[in-house]
């Protein structure tokens, strides 16, 4: 009985160091050793999954701010309330999903990460958002309503 569990012991060890569980952290750390959003992704010593990653919180950071500044349906055009209504909808919950993917994303506590995230809220805004550019100040029907933070 004690040779079975000196097997299963060395077996089980074995399995922990291929699997190569690591901390997860709990505060800011620089450094490519992370995962984001999913168990092994970037990956471990793999710098160009690492810059992918960052471009991807990049992107979905920039095309939230897209989302929340754009103006798809023409209220003059659009007699269904209901279909509009739907659309509207539909494009409030893509926005909130990708806003908590982002969210996530940072919750990995890489300051690669965190800036990218920063840097693609902010060039959004500024594309999409701010008066840089804005044609005329009279563009402010929505489809939907600005993010807001109670900071």
């Amino acid at each position: 009985m004690s040779f079975n569990l000196l097997i299963l012991n060395i077996s089980y060890s074995g399995m922990m160091m291929k699997n190569h569980h690591h901390m997860m952290h709990m505060t800011f750390f620089w450094g490519k050793n992370t995962e984001i959003l999913f168990s092994g992704w970037p990956g471990y010593d793999n710098l160009g999954m690492y810059i992918l990653a960052l471009v991807v919180v990049f992107f979905i950071a920039v095309f939230v701010e897209f989302l929340s500044h754009s103006n798809y349906i023409n209220k003059s055009n659009v007699d269904d309330h209901v279909t509009s209504g739907l659309l509207q909808t539909a494009l409030y919950g893509l926005r909130i999903g990708l806003a908590y993917v982002v969210m996530l994303a940072v919750m990995s506590f890489n300051g690669g990460v965190f800036l990218v995230a920063i840097v693609g809220h902010s060039l959004g805004f500024m594309i999409f958002g701010s008066r840089v550019f804005k044609k005329s100040s009279s563009e402010k029907n929505l489809d939907l309503p600005p993010m807001s933070c109670s900071c």
